[in-house]
């Protein structure tokens, strides 16, 4: 984890505008409805923030939002997704469609990255 001030204001920044969608899921994570697992939001991790993060699991959630259809933005993801991989995170991917459309869905789909050893 990085303790940059700039990482630290940019993580401020984020929190503040979190997506309806954003809100809903932090809303799960953060009481503890998904398990007995600690979720932090927007935390810094290498040179990136994330979205959601679970230290135990180094599981880490992202939503995306419409930017990210575009294709320059999803190859920034991709290269971003297999560098935290390939430092030993699980990085799931969900759009704010997602999470409106089927939290259940998402929500089924985390808790089956949080059973796995």
């Amino acid at each position: 984890m990085i303790n940059d001030p700039a990482q630290k204001n940019r993580r401020r920044s984020l929190r503040k505008r979190m997506t309806v969608a954003e809100r809903t899921l932090w809303n799960k994570l953060r009481s503890r409805r998904l398990m007995k697992f600690k979720f932090q939001r927007q935390t810094s991790i290498a040179q990136y923030v994330v979205d959601f993060y679970c230290a135990e699991k180094k599981l880490i959630l992202e939503i995306d939002r419409d930017v990210h259809g575009f294709y320059q933005q999803s190859v920034r993801d991709r290269n971003r997704e297999e560098y935290l991989e390939s430092l030993g995170f699980k990085v799931l991917r969900f759009t704010n469609e997602d999470v409106k459309n089927s939290l259940e869905g998402v929500r089924n789909r985390i808790v089956g990255h949080l059973h796995t050893d």
